[in-house]
Order: structure tokens, then sequence, then C-alpha cells
């Protein structure tokens, strides 16, 4: 039985939450990282959701793929699924992923479910803006979530730049998190920032019983076979 590999592209990079050997730098072709998930608990609410990241079609997105021991690899991915789909937002599925720019590996990979209510579709930056600016859930505000998100993608030696223009048109930043990473960059992007109004802005809409089946899976050790 082979070891897992996992892609993580969003909080997972900085707080996996699960045993592993090692972390390297990856590279995922044919997706890219956005704010394309709305947020009606952690971010955000059903009244006025917030966005969060997911890997959604096109593009290219830069990363770290996770090593998981075979002996630790059932208890990784029941980890990941009760992390990933509490609404089934995100789907699992195994992706190629290029190491260091020389060597690929199949690694799991939960990428939006563009069928599901909560994915946003393609909407405008200013749109996202209004969303992020105005959405606070259980976890905090939506700006925390975006700033922080910068700062650890920073640390990383990874840069977003349509996260940059987010929170630019977004307006001032109040928080920034107790666990903050710091990076020049984007400490002067957040003192350069204008205020923008907060208005009306696109909402999740359709049933989410029908996807809610994925937090209940069982882990598919076969993928895990050599």
């Amino acid at each position: 039985m082979a070891d897992l590999w996992v892609f993580g592209y969003g909080s997972l990079m900085w707080r996996p939450g699960f045993t592993h050997i090692c972390a390297r730098p990856a590279t995922l072709t044919g997706y890219r990282r956005c704010f394309c998930v709305y947020s009606v608990y952690h971010r955000g609410s059903p009244s006025r959701p917030g966005l969060v990241l997911g890997l959604d079609q096109g593009g290219v997105c830069h990363g770290l793929a996770f090593r998981v021991a075979s002996d630790e690899a059932a208890a990784a991915l029941r980890y990941l699924r009760a992390r990933e789909q509490v609404t089934g937002v995100y789907r699992e599925t195994t992706v190629p992923v290029m190491l260091d720019r020389h060597e690929q590996v199949p690694a799991i990979a939960y990428i939006a479910e563009r069928a599901h209510p909560n994915y946003t579709g393609r909407i405008a930056i200013s749109d996202q803006a209004r969303l992020i600016r105005a959405g606070s859930g259980l976890s905090g505000t939506n700006l925390d979530y975006l700033v922080n998100t910068l700062r650890h993608l920073t640390a990383l030696g990874i840069r977003e730049r349509e996260l940059e223009r987010i929170l630019v048109t977004a307006g001032p930043v109040f928080g920034q998190g107790r666990d903050a990473v710091r990076s020049p960059r984007i400490d002067a992007l957040v003192g350069a920032v204008q205020h923008t109004p907060v208005g009306p802005a696109p909402k999740p809409r359709g049933d989410l019983r029908r996807f809610l089946h994925r937090q209940l899976v069982k882990p598919q050790l076969s993928i895990l076979k050599g």
C-alpha cells in the first residue's frame, strides 16, 4: 500500500491537522485558488454570507503537497472529510500535482462542487469585496480570513494578485486575527485600502440536502494502492 499525498491550497497549508511525513511545494494545473464558495457559518451567516476559498476549474494553483504514511492514511482521510465536507460543497478527488517542478504524484484534493448551492460561480471583484467586507461568522470576520490568507501565502512565497485586488477593493481592515503572519507588502496593502460601502451582493440559492452524504462517506482505501 502506497503513501497518500494531500494537496493543500488554503488553510491546510499552514494548519493541516493530520499527521504527515513531509510537506513539499506543489503545483496543480487545471485549477485555481479563488473565492468561489459562500460561507454561511464560519465567515458569514445565511442572511449575510461571506466567501471562502475553493479550487475551481481553470488556471494553475501553487500550494503544498503533504505526504502521509500508508498506516496513517485512513485517519487522515477521516479527519479531512470531517473538516472539508460538512456541507458537501467540496468534492474529494485525486489530481496529478507536480512536486518541486519535476516529480508528479497523485494527490487528494478538495475542489469546489459547481452544482452545489454554495458555489458562487464567477462573480465580479467588486461583489467579492462587498461580501467579504460584510461577512462575519463563528470563526470571525471575513476580512480577517482574507488578510490572514494573504499573509500566510506570502510567508510561503506564494503571491495571489487577485486576492490582493479584492483586499484593496474591500476597504479598511479592522482586525488582523491573533495568528496573523506579518508581511511588509500585505501591511502596505492594508494601509492603502480605501473605504468601499457595503452594498447588495449575490447570495447562495438551492437545496443543500443532496450534498450532505459526503460527510458520511467512509475512507476509500483502494485509492492508496500502488
